[in-house]
Order: structure tokens, then sequence, then C-alpha cells
């Protein structure tokens, strides 16, 4: 099988139109896109700080390489990395040596956040988490020290890993519970709320697939371990949901993607976004206390009662 560009052999088949691509040829098509993203999602401006966040895995490893590659040679714009350490024994500590390695020879400054400063290891705090699954504690404590980093550095912009797959899942999640207010929060941000750095996702385009293979071909290092709490988490179903429609019909990702945002205009027209005011932690919240605080509350309560 010959890429359709050159007479070197092709490393994949894009079902979803047919081409057939060698490395360096996937590599363009996958980069073209990324950047056509980075354009279409945020003004960046002479003096501005993007901060990416970085797992270690693969689609944090692309996005944080190919930003590097877009703004790495520009001394007017500043990259930085975040990283967060949850707690979790033989999880996540490998993955953080491949960021501060990767970010060292890059010369990117590189962050680590960690819930010890919560005292809320995910490994201490997962028996605890009872009706909900560890990933609902997780995911909210990684958006508080996530956002109050990069805060903290003056960044105007915070990208991250989300491909494709990851969007269509959330769209579908969203639409099934009848979130539509969440739905219209879904990034990328377009309207900066105080207190809130606002994410896009440069990968928004490339399906998980693809983002796995242009890691394999360009050479850039990540971690392929799963968190040990994977299985309990609600996504899996709507991952599993999204797969099938996929499979029977290649592009139907694609095809969610884009019915959301022909509806997100108004979406933003009927739900505007809400009043904010600062927690007593510092971060933005609609109520008395941002979620963070709140489960943080419940966690305490539940380790004291042992």
């Amino acid at each position: 099988m010959r890429c359709d560009h050159c007479s070197s052999e092709a490393v994949t088949l894009i079902r979803y139109n047919g081409a057939h691509l060698c490395g360096e040829h996937f590599i363009s098509y996958v980069e073209k896109r990324v950047k056509r993203e980075i354009r279409k999602q945020i003004d960046v401006r002479s003096g501005d700080t993007i901060a990416v966040a970085v797992s270690g895995g693969k689609d944090s490893m692309v996005t944080l390489h190919i930003l590097d590659t877009v703004f790495g040679e520009r001394k007017d714009v500043s990259l930085c990395a975040i990283s967060i350490d949850e707690g979790i024994e033989g999880y996540r500590p490998p993955s953080l040596d491949i960021v501060r390695e990767f970010c060292r020879e890059r010369g990117i400054p590189s962050y680590v956040r960690s819930f010890s400063e919560m005292g809320m290891e995910m490994d201490k705090a997962a028996s605890f988490s009872e009706e909900n699954s560890p990933c609902t504690y997780c995911g909210v404590f990684r958006r508080k020290l996530m956002n109050d980093q990069a805060r903290a550095l003056g960044a105007r912009y915070l990208a991250t890993g989300h491909n494709l797959d990851d969007m269509a899942q959330s769209i579908m999640m969203n639409f099934v519970r009848g979130d539509v207010e969440r739905l219209a929060r879904l990034g990328p941000h377009t309207k900066v709320q105080p207190g809130l750095i606002p994410r896009f996702h440069p990968l928004r385009q490339i399906p998980e697939k693809e983002s796995l293979l242009y890691a394999m071909v360009s050479g850039i290092p990540f971690w392929d371990g799963e968190c040990p709490y994977y299985a309990e988490a609600l996504r899996n179903q709507y991952r599993d949901l999204v797969d099938r429609l996929e499979d029977r019909s290649p592009g139907s990702k694609f095809s969610i993607l884009a019915s959301y945002d022909a509806l997100k205009p108004m979406l933003a027209e009927h739900i505007p976004p809400a009043g904010m005011h600062a927690c007593s932690c510092g971060e933005p919240t609609l109520g008395d206390r941002c979620k963070a605080c709140e489960l943080r509350s419940v966690l305490e309560k539940r380790m004291e009662r042992g």
C-alpha cells in the first residue's frame, strides 16, 4: 500500500476520507489541521504566555510538541507546561519524569502542582468516593490546580490535549444528561470570565488513533500507563457508544462535533455566562464555594468518620 502523495509505503489508511499516507505526509496532514485550529481558537499577541496542561500521555505530549513547533521560535511569546500530581502511586510518577525530561530538552519551563497541597491524594481519597467515581473528584481538583497555576503564571490561554474522541464523548454525555448549561460551557472558551484562564483544544479535530500514530511516527515520548481508577469512570460508557457509531459510520465523531459547533452560538445566546465571584480559596465560583472546596469538604468529613 503506497502513499497517495508519493511512492513511500503508507503507514495508515484514513477511513473517513480514504487517504493512504506515509509517515511524512501523515505528520503534515495532522499538523495542518492542528495549526488551523490554533489560528481559529486563539489570537496570540506579543507578550502572551500560553500554558499547556501536560500529563505525559500521548495527547498532551503531542499538544505540547506542536505548540512548541508553532511558538517555540517566537521570542515575544512564552510557552510553559503545567502538570498535576494526583497522588496515584506507580501511575503518575513515570509520566511526570517524561514531561520533565521533554521540557528540559526543549527549554520549556515546567511546573508541577500536587493534590497533596489539599491533603487529597487520590490513592487515599478514592476509598471515600462512595456514590461518585474517583474520577469525579480527580477532575475537579485537577482543573482547580491547573487554573490556579496558569493564573499565577499570567497565562492568557491554557491548552489541553482533548482530542476528537474526547470532544464527541463530552458532547454525547451532556446531551444524554440534558445538561444544556454544561454543554454551553464546553471549550474552547471565547469569553473570558474573571479568574478563569480560557482553555483551548488544538487537537479537537484529531481522532485519538491519529494522535497516537502521530506521537509514534514523530518519536514523541509519552506514558501509556492506565490509571487504576479508569474502569470506574462514567465516560467509558459514552466512549464505547461513540466508538460503535464510528465503526459503523466512519466520520461520525466529526459529525457530532460539527453539529455541536453549529448549535453552540445559539446556546451561548440563550445561556449567557453567569456572574461569578471568588471562593475563599481564590477560585471563581457561582455559589458560596467552588466545586473543589465542596468536594474536599465532603471527603474530609468522610475521612474523619473513617
